[in-house]
């Protein structure tokens, strides 16, 4: 340990004095982005070789009732790692990040430098109906957040971390570059500047080679454009923008009910049985539902829509075209569902890839529909891939990501301008139902959630008891107006909170009011406190957010505010010091 320790110390002071902070940062953002490539990779094949070997169990299985049990052996061997080896729970992948940067400083626990990763992999491979993306994100946001510790970065500089190695990990996974560096800026909510926009370049990039040297040049959903856009289908993108835009609040409202709902179920094990056992019995109606589903997204893509009837209960109803369309529109209602009872029952995993699941199903049965009624042919293919944009703008909140992802992936370039429209009107539609997205709502609903504006972030990670001055002079209901005196020469401040023997503030005496009566010394023993002390209209409570807090500044034009925690008194708060702790945040919060 005193070599690793000593090590370590010339390893800073060799940066301190030959790397300047703009430099090192740019050589980290760099480490991270290899670092996070290989574990995209190390996740993508532990998955693919646990899949292999549940594979040979559903092959030996004749019909599809194993798909009843596999679900919740998956998610029971998730629980019993997070129970009994972790011990912490591992919480969702990137709304775990942004409460890192909210509340956290950045900072991650060590466990999730691998416990996302395994309990993603042992959900999924046994048809789980979740995603490897968030948990990949935060598995390399907890590497950027020990590197950031280790290294002794500031706040700015930590986040710009945590930004580059989300970036890092939407690149290696969908070797979409420039799709991952707008998903930092418009999911994770790093600001693009000068300053960020070259580790994040870099990081990308990193992780893309990294992953091109492990895994190839094969992307994960592979589509030839072979009709471009027509000015005719233009009504049809914009229709589909709004239909997407709809199953997307439709998406994030259901995800957070079910969420809700068993919360209050009491009981890991009773949450375990009972979204498990309904998992189970979504995946053995609908097999499709099965896993990521990115086979299932590929085929669609492709025009096969096969996989709506393999070790399908309705195989042998596959030559009717409404019972397709039936379960088209079934599977993109129901994604959600099991994605969301996998995560109540134990499960742990993403929504990215449930995301496109549902964008694909949703884009095919719209372009079914329109080419088997409509007045025109078109290009089916071309709506199942857009309708994976519309999905990522609607749920994501982010039509950039959907827009720029999609076209990456699929080298649909030719489709920029339908996915432009797709993804605005989903955005735009979206919006009017659902205002947070269904990464941001709960940590919205707990007044966790940063945002792009500046103002907002630096007032919620300024803390009231961090605040409060209590070096004030504090007097009894029933001290004299002599005691008021003796303290006003000993005091530095001219408010006097008036605390009772148990702590509550009863009032509190101003300098100015009481001036005319200092010398006064025939009052001195007859007057008491009480007497001249005021109830002022506003207090600031320890639970109170610096929003509010400032509000009352506002509102009242005072100075100096009480603050109570119970009606007991704590200090004050004064507004000069709110001042000088925003203006100190805001120096460690800019990139400029």
């Amino acid at each position: 340990m005193p070599n690793k320790l000593s090590y370590a110390a010339r390893f800073h002071r060799w940066r301190l004095r030959h790397l300047s902070e703009r430099k090192f940062i740019i050589l980290l953002s760099v480490v991270i982005g290899v670092i996070v490539g290989i574990l995209a990779t190390l996740l993508k094949n532990f998955v693919w070789k646990l899949q292999d070997l549940v594979n040979l169990v559903i092959e030996k299985n004749e019909g599809n009732s194993i798909y009843f049990i596999l679900p919740i052996v998956g998610i029971l061997l998730t629980v019993l790692f997070v129970r009994f080896i972790v011990r912490k729970p591992v919480r969702p992948g990137i709304p775990n990040v942004l409460h890192s940067i909210s509340r956290r400083k950045g900072d991650l626990s060590r466990h999730n430098l691998y416990s996302s990763m395994v309990s993603s992999a042992l959900t999924v491979s046994f048809g789980g109906s979740v995603g490897l993306e968030g948990p990949t994100v935060v598995s390399g946001a907890a590497y950027s957040s020990v590197l950031s510790r280790f290294f002794h970065l500031d706040y700015r500089s930590t986040i710009l971390m945590l930004a580059c190695s989300s970036a890092a990990a939407m690149a290696a996974i969908f070797k979409a570059p420039i799709a991952a560096i707008v998903f930092a800026v418009e999911v994770i909510m790093i600001d693009l500047t000068t300053f960020s926009l070259v580790p994040l370049l870099l990081s990308s990039s990193a992780a893309v080679m990294t992953s091109y040297f492990f895994m190839g040049h094969d992307v994960l959903y592979p589509f030839d454009v072979k009709s471009s856009f027509v000015v005719n289908d233009l009504p049809y993108y914009i229709a589909l923008g709004i239909l997407t835009g709809v199953v997307s609040a439709y998406f994030t409202k259901i995800n957070i009910y079910i969420t809700n709902r068993f919360e209050k179920i009491p009981g890991l094990w009773n949450r375990l049985l009972y979204g498990g056992l309904l998992l189970g019995f979504l995946i053995f109606l609908f097999p499709s539902l099965y896993g990521e589903g990115y086979l299932a997204i590929n085929a669609c893509l492709a025009g096969d829509y096969s996989y709506l009837y393999n070790n399908s209960v309705f195989f042998y109803l596959k030559d009717h075209f409404f019972l397709m369309v039936i379960l088209l529109a079934a599977i993109s209602l129901l994604k959600v569902v099991a994605t969301s009872l996998a995560f109540g029952s134990g499960g742990v995993g993403g929504i990215f890839a449930p995301t496109l699941f549902t964008g694909v199903n949703v884009g095919a049965v719209f372009a079914v529909l329109v080419d088997r009624f409509g007045n025109q042919q078109i290009d089916k293919n071309n709506f199942a891939l857009i309708g994976m944009a519309g999905l990522i703008a609607g749920v994501l909140h982010a039509p950039l990501t959907g827009i720029f992802l999609i076209a990456d992936i699929s080298g649909g370039y030719l489709l920029f301008v339908p996915l432009m429209i797709t993804a605005t009107f989903s955005f735009l539609t979206v919006k009017a139902f659902a205002p947070k997205s269904v990464y941001h709502a709960q940590l919205a609903q707990r007044r966790e959630l940063m945002t792009h504006d500046k103002d907002k972030n630096i007032l919620q990670m300024m803390e009231v008891k961090k605040l409060v001055e209590t070096d004030f002079v504090t007097l009894h209901p029933d001290a004299t107006l002599r005691d008021l005196t003796e303290a006003i020469s000993t005091a530095h401040r001219n408010i006097f909170p008036v605390v009772d023997d148990e702590g509550y503030l009863k009032g509190m005496v101003k300098m100015d009011d009481i001036r005319h009566l200092i010398f006064k010394q025939e009052l001195y023993d007859s007057v008491k406190v009480s007497e001249l002390m005021y109830l002022p209209e506003h207090f600031i409570s320890t639970a109170d957010l610096m929003e509010q807090v400032v509000e009352k500044f506002e509102v009242t034009g005072r100075y100096n505010i009480a603050v109570i925690d119970e009606g007991r008194y704590i200090g004050f708060i004064s507004r000069a010091r709110v001042f000088s702790s925003y203006r100190k945040k805001m120096s460690h919060f800019s990139y400029e």
